[in-house]
């Protein structure tokens, strides 16, 4: 069984959209979103994955969400119909944490009825299964700074951002909210043998003029440093929603 976010209640996050942010910007992508995450970024955008009744992790906004309304719970050959009947066939796995399901998201992949170019977007802290890595055709890593308000020793795990780093499948992108985050950044890097072709940085923001202030400024640091930008497509075009 997987178990995914919910668009409304009842009905899962599978949906064809523009691939938002990283190095595959732009592309028609199939999504499929799934629940549960093992960090709690306080600025997160889907803190509906995880933030259930309960959880008082702190977060801007300050809300749960009922785990009954916001999680469901599908069989994989389930899941690989409903991506099947979609367009795209790039295919993008996000969460929440999807590397905490890879053993189902390998029997969904296993299941899917067609070829698909497949990424999976993760947070950097949990290994890839090994039934699962041998189908992933790239990972987008974002791990998660000091001002998302986790523990260092939670979301900066020095053993796998070096794996990450050495897996030429993978691309970094970060999260970037103030000039001091690019300092931070340039460390890891430096720290893990990141190569900057495969360094990405994005402004923090959930709506177009956030993203748009941040990025005057965060495009030059970009620049100076010989990283990558990327925006966040999504918002731009359908602003902060589920399914798109």
């Amino acid at each position: 069984m997987l178990t995914l976010a919910t668009t409304t209640p009842g009905e899962p996050e599978i949906f064809a959209s523009l691939q938002g942010e990283g190095p595959s910007i732009g592309r028609p992508s199939t999504f499929v979103r799934l629940s549960r995450c093992n960090l709690a970024c306080r600025w997160c955008d889907t803190a509906y994955t995880w933030r259930f009744t309960g959880d008082n992790r702190p977060h801007v906004d300050d809300l749960s969400f009922e785990r009954g309304t916001n999680q469901i719970a599908l069989d994989e050959p389930e899941v690989a119909v409903r991506i099947a009947a979609l367009g795209p066939d790039r295919l993008v796995i996000t969460g929440g944490e999807p590397l905490l399901q890879g053993a189902a998201l390998a029997r969904m992949i296993a299941a899917l009825p067609r070829a698909f170019h497949v990424e999976v977007e993760t947070n950097g802290t949990v290994p890839p299964h090994p039934a699962l890595d041998p189908l992933i055709h790239q990972y987008n890593v974002s791990p998660k700074l000091a001002h998302s308000g986790n523990p260092a020793d939670l979301a900066l795990v020095p053993e796998r951002l070096a794996a990450w780093a050495q897996d030429r499948r993978a691309f970094f992108k970060f999260v970037v909210a103030t000039p001091v985050d690019m300092d931070e950044i340039a460390a890891l890097a430096k720290a893990h043998a990141i190569a900057p072709e495969r360094l990405y940085v994005m402004p923090e923001g959930r709506d177009p003029a956030a993203l748009v202030d941040r990025g005057r400024w965060l495009a030059a640091e970009t620049l100076a440093r010989g990283w990558r930008y990327t925006d966040r497509l999504h918002i731009h075009l359908y602003g902060d929603t589920r399914g798109t």
